[in-house]
C-alpha cells in the first residue's frame, strides 16, 4: 500500500551565519540562497522547493534572528518570525561550536509549541565528535526539539537523514507547487539578492550592509535577457568605493552577478548595473518597501 504524500513548509531558522542559506542550496540542489562569510547576508525570505515521490518540501530560508539596530533589522526579524508562524516544521540551525546554554536560550526565545522543531547542529566538520555530546544531551533534555541531527551543510553530511525526518514530520497533503518548480520567489527578487551577494563577497566593513539593490527592468531581447539594476548606498564615499578606481569594482561585481543570473534564467544576460546614493535608506520605511523589504 502506497503511503500518502506529505507536503508543507519547512522554515530554516537560527542566528545569523549558522549556514541556513548553504543548507537551502544543498537541500534543493540549486544556488537559490546567497552565501558569504559575513554575518547577516540574508535579508529576505527565499523559498526553495524539493519534490520527490514521497511528497514536496518547501524550504524557507530566513534572515538570521538577532537584536535589530535599525528599521531594516526589525523588518528582517519580523520576516523570520512570520515564516516560523506559517511553517509546518522548523529546522533550527545552530553552530555546533556554540555553548549549549546560548543555543537553547535563542531557540527558546523564538520557538513555540505549535510547530514541531528539529535541532540541526551544523558545521560538525569543524569540531571533534566527543565535544558534541554535551550539546546533544542538553538539547535533548530541553524538550524543545523532536530530533537532534548533527549536520554539515557545506559537505552534505547527514542530509539524507534530515530529509527522511522532514517527510516523516510534514503533514499529509498534495504538492503545493508544480513538480518542476524550483522556487516560489520571483525571479526579480532572486536577481536582486544575487547582486547583493556579490557586493558582500567583494567589499568590506560597512559597504555590504549599506547597499540595497533595486531591479529597474528585465527585458527579453532576441537570444538574451537585458537586466537593469541599481545599487543604492547611503554616502558618496561608499559610492566611490563601490564603483572603484576606473569602475573596476562595479565591473567585477556586475560580471559575477551576471553569471549568477544566467544560471537562474538559462540564457545569456546583459546586466546594466549602476550605483546611486539614497541617504539613510535603512531607516526609511518608504525606501525599504521600494527595495522589496516588507514593511
Amino acid at each position: 500500500m502506497a503511503l500518502s504524500p506529505r507536503s508543507g513548509l519547512v522554515s530554516l531558522a537560527g542566528r545569523p551565519n549558522v549556514g541556513k542559506s548553504t543548507l537551502l542550496n544543498r537541500l534543493v540542489g540549486a544556488g537559490l540562497g546567497i552565501v558569504s562569510p559575513k554575518p547577516q547576508t540574508t535579508w529576505a525570505v527565499v523559498r526553495g522547493i524539493l519534490t520527490e515521490p514521497r511528497g514536496q518540501a518547501v524550504f524557507v530560508d530566513t534572515p538570521g534572528l538577532h537584536r535589530p539596530l535599525d528599521t531594516l533589522g526589525s523588518l528582517m526579524v519580523s520576516a523570520a518570525r512570520r515564516a516560523l508562524d506559517q511553517s509546518d516544521l522548523v529546522f533550527w540551525l545552530a553552530d555546533c561550536r556554540a555553548p549549549a546554554a546560548e543555543t537553547l536560550a535563542e531557540a527558546g526565545r523564538y520557538l513555540g509549541k505549535k510547530v514541531p522543531a528539529l535541532l540541526l547542529l551544523n558545521k560538525v566538520d569543524l569540531i571533534a565528535k566527543p565535544l558534541l555530546l554535551p550539546l546533544i544531551e542538553a538539547s535533548a533534555a530541553s524538550g524543545l526539539f523532536r530530533e537532534i541531527v548533527p549536520v554539515s551543510a557545506l559537505r552534505g553530511d547527514n542530509l539524507d537523514t534530515l530529509l527522511d525526518l522532514a517527510f516523516r514530520d510534514l503533514p499529509p497533503g498534495e504538492p503545493l507547487f508544480p513538480a518542476d518548480q524550483l522556487s516560489e520567489s520571483p525571479e526579480r527578487d532572486l536577481m536582486r539578492e544575487f547582486i547583493r551577494e556579490k557586493v558582500f563577497l567583494n567589499t568590506r566593513e560597512e559597504i555590504p550592509y549599506a547597499s540595497a539593490v533595486r531591479i529597474e527592468f528585465v527585458k527579453p531581447e532576441e537570444n538574451r535577457l537585458l537586466v537593469g539594476a541599481v545599487i543604492f548606498v547611503e554616502k558618496e564615499s561608499q559610492k566611490g568605493i563601490l564603483v572603484g578606481k576606473g569602475g573596476e569594482m562595479i565591473k567585477r561585481i556586475g560580471t559575477q552577478a551576471r553569471l549568477r543570473i544566467q544560471g537562474l534564467v538559462g540564457m545569456p544576460v546583459f546586466l546594466d548595473l549602476r550605483v546611486k546614493v539614497r541617504k539613510n535608506w535603512r531607516t526609511d520605511s518608504r525606501s525599504l518597501s521600494e527595495f522589496g523589504y516588507r514593511v
